[in-house]
């Protein structure tokens, strides 16, 4: 897969993904507009995080049993619908159906994924799921610059309208520039690929992985679920667009994608996912100085946006190596994890936040990455035992 392709996928997860996430920097003046009660904001990004968790039962396994590059461009387009109707909501209501419909079918991310890891050569799939999940990270990260931005200009509602429009644009791109998958080892039907996603349920080492990104993503949602009050809050008072750019200061995750995916292609995704998820959990000590200082927030988000995503990056690299015959249905299963721990982190921080402040936020990413270390260290040698040959390198 060449370049230009790579980063068309890495655009329409990044696109697919800021849908998701893009309430977050706005939540206070979301909130406000349609009349959710401050304690309950949490509850507009968690809405698109259980639509994403449903697309990725009922959708992703779609990718196992039809043509991808067209389920790519039918996702953007529908989910671009779901970003009219939230632009356009006069009651709370609406806007929560909107937010859910693009978070089921913003599962197009997966499906990207799947689709690059199939059309790579094995020597080259680490590097080209890195770079296309590099999109993830841009699209969570940059759209909270870009959401603020755009708030403060035009409000909330512009940032839907303009994610619509980029998502039917992609739509029509994917069909014009991708080429056909080449599958003859395309499951029979739907039935059969959902009932191979929910066999993998039952298998240690997927299982491991798994939890490892349900507390992961846990404390990835905590930090950037909540960063918006405590900054809009006394001492910092910060607008929209302030709020927006530490999303700038994330997007160094996406710098470790490449990296983390090469690392993965040389074998040594397991203990790299040991070493960055004690990064995570240092992180918290310099997050947790908001109150006091803005420069250990921005160092915090750096080294927590890298961890998280060469753990994600590990961890996909591991599972599509493992189960190459059903790489859809592996990230999709996956990715329930993810959604769980990420709709977890959003629903519980505000909660937090109203009661024990910042530092019982704090407290609560971190301990969700000492869970996930915990993990890990659990799982290790269930891991080395189950991944393919080919991985299990001296250093592994």
């Amino acid at each position: 897969m060449d370049m230009w392709r790579r980063l068309l996928l890495a655009v329409v997860c990044g696109v697919a993904v800021a849908s998701v996430y893009a309430a977050q920097p706005v939540l206070e003046p979301m909130g406000r507009d349609l009349g959710v009660p401050a304690e309950l904001t949490g509850w507009i990004v968690a809405t698109s995080q259980i639509g994403y968790l449903v697309g990725l039962v009922l959708l992703v396994p779609l990718g196992d049993a039809v043509e991808r590059r067209r389920l790519i461009a039918v996702h953007l387009a529908v989910s671009a619908a779901g970003m009219v109707l939230t632009a356009s909501a006069s009651a709370a209501w609406a806007a929560f159906a909107g937010l859910a419909t693009a978070g089921v079918f913003a599962v197009v991310v997966q499906t990207a994924v799947a689709y690059a890891a199939s059309v790579s050569p094995p020597a080259e799939r680490g590097r080209n799921i890195g770079v296309v999940t590099s999109g993830v990270v841009i699209g969570i990260l940059g759209a909270r610059a870009v959401t603020g931005a755009l708030a403060q200009m035009w409000g909330w509602r512009s940032v839907y309208a303009v994610l619509a429009l980029l998502s039917l644009g992609l739509a029509a791109l994917v069909l014009a520039v991708l080429p056909k998958e080449e599958r003859p080892d395309r499951l029979a039907g739907y039935r059969q690929a959902v009932v191979s996603l929910g066999g993998l349920f039952g298998q240690r080492a997927f299982l491991a992985r798994g939890l490892i990104a349900f507390f992961l993503f846990a404390s990835f949602g905590t930090l950037w679920s909540g960063l918006s009050l405590p900054l809009a809050d006394a001492p910092w008072r910060l607008s929209e667009g302030q709020i927006g750019l530490f999303g700038i200061a994330g997007l160094a995750g996406a710098l470790g994608a490449g990296r983390a995916g090469r690392w993965a292609d040389a074998g040594r995704a397991v203990p790299v996912t040991g070493l960055t998820l004690g990064l995570l959990v240092l992180s918290w000590a310099a997050i947790a100085r908001l109150p006091w200082s803005l420069w250990l927030l921005i160092a915090g988000i750096v080294v927590l946006d890298f961890a998280v995503q060469a753990v994600h990056v590990s961890n996909q690299h591991l599972l599509t190596a493992a189960y190459p015959d059903r790489l859809s249905g592996v990230i999709g299963g996956y990715m329930v994890f993810y959604s769980l721990g990420s709709a977890l982190g959003a629903a519980t921080t505000t909660a937090v936040l109203t009661a024990h402040g910042w530092t019982g936020t704090s407290l609560l990413g971190a301990g969700f990455a000492v869970c996930a270390l915990a993990v890990w260290a659990a799982g290790r040698s269930t891991v080395r035992q189950k991944a393919p040959a080919s991985l299990r390198r001296p250093g592994l």
